[in-house]
């Protein structure tokens, strides 16, 4: 077995046989004719057999369901940043993280939009138990994050991933996603976990710690959503934690989450991608003596590149105004959109309820608490 097998994509010479083993899977059809709802289905199944790279499955296949996904539930997505990114370039994209498939999938279609090099992306392996669920996500080029695992196997794991993306930015001149935390966030806060950076600093064999995170190109990620189609889906876990409880997800609540993400109303979504760091970490070099500071200083610059490029949407700024009994921001939505959130607030979370009210408020809010502390005005 070799050293990757375990959390690795296909190769594209085992593409063929896992999509013609998957042909007749019910999912499998589920997704073709959700992207091609007016072609038979011996059509995209002929065209399936012919594909033998994971580059073609994702441009003939996974580019179109995502069209078709930004067709059926959002009013568009917008980009900005891209231009400023060399073609033939691998780049390490540290993202904010909301949606469980649609973050990377987003970024992706944009980066072949731009005729850019695509990612391989890190996905829980939680998510992907099903075994059909597992082959697509090998079919799109994802690499597993092990989960659950003992503080020892955890170590060994998060070794055997950095080297891995170092091997894919370093020596195959493949871009990565990754998710600035673990897990999506819930309460609008984006924050980067310095456990993430403390992973990909294990696959440095050199004394300089900020070197090794030049070489490898760390490009920060902000994606915003107008609706979070996940919203409702978020607000049992935060009142565990409200309550000081430990949440215990349902069976089936990845999976739902999943789906829910991909089918449920977002408006209007918005990527940016940042300028690669590049002299802060050669401040952060000069400044800080010991790697736990490096790491820290370096969260601080990634959340700072991150929560400045955040574009808000009148629902943040509804949000913000219901929560703190204002009307400063009025006048960035109109009075329908602010009825369209308050009928959205009404079906979806128990008015009698504050602990819940306040959470879904500050979902909406924290982009806006958080943008204000980089500017007075937005």
């Amino acid at each position: 077995m070799q050293k990757f097998d375990k959390i690795r994509p296909f190769y594209d010479a085992e593409i063929n046989e896992a999509i013609c083993s998957s042909l007749n899977h019910p999912m499998m059809k589920a997704l073709m004719n959700f992207t091609f709802p007016d072609i038979e289905d011996n059509v995209w199944k002929e065209q399936l057999k012919k594909t033998h790279s994971i580059r073609d499955f994702q441009c003939n296949f996974i580019y179109q369901s995502v069209q078709k996904v930004l067709e059926k539930s959002s009013d568009g997505l917008s980009t900005s940043g891209f231009e400023k990114l060399e073609k033939n370039t691998a780049y390490l994209y540290i993202s904010n993280h909301r949606d469980i498939i649609l973050d990377t999938s987003l970024l992706n279609a944009s980066l072949f939009d731009n005729g850019l090099v695509m990612t391989a992306s890190a996905i829980g392996d939680n998510l992907v138990k099903k075994a059909f669920m597992h082959t697509l996500a090998k079919l799109n080029r994802n690499f597993l994050v092990q989960r659950g695992l003992s503080p020892r196997e955890m170590l060994l794991s998060s070794k055997l991933m950095s080297d891995y993306i170092g091997q894919l930015l370093l020596r195959e001149n493949r871009s990565v996603w990754i998710a600035q935390r673990e897990g999506r966030t819930k309460d609008g806060n984006d924050a980067t976990h310095s456990g993430v950076l403390k992973m990909l600093s294990m696959g440095s064999t050199e004394d300089n710690l900020m070197g090794y995170f030049k070489k490898l190109k760390i490009v920060p990620v902000s994606i915003s959503y107008e609706y979070d189609p996940t919203d409702a889906l978020k607000m049992p876990q935060l009142m565990a934690e409200a309550n000081n409880e430990i949440y215990i997800k349902e069976k089936n609540e990845d999976f739902t989450t999943l789906l829910s993400g991909i089918i449920g109303q977002k408006k209007h979504i918005h990527i940016h991608v940042g300028e690669v760091l590049n002299t802060e970490l050669d401040f952060i070099n000069e400044e800080f003596d010991n790697s736990n500071k490096q790491i820290q200083a370096l969260a601080q610059v990634i959340d700072d590149s991150i929560l400045k490029s955040y574009k808000l949407w009148p629902t943040n700024f509804i949000a913000y105004d219901i929560l703190y009994k204002t009307d400063k921001f009025s006048n960035f939505y109109t009075e329908n959109e602010k009825s369209l959130f308050e009928r959205r607030l009404e079906i979806k979370i128990d008015g009698n309820n504050p602990v819940a009210l306040e959470g879904f408020l500050n979902m909406y809010a924290n982009p806006v608490v958080n943008k204000l502390k980089y500017q007075n005005v937005i």
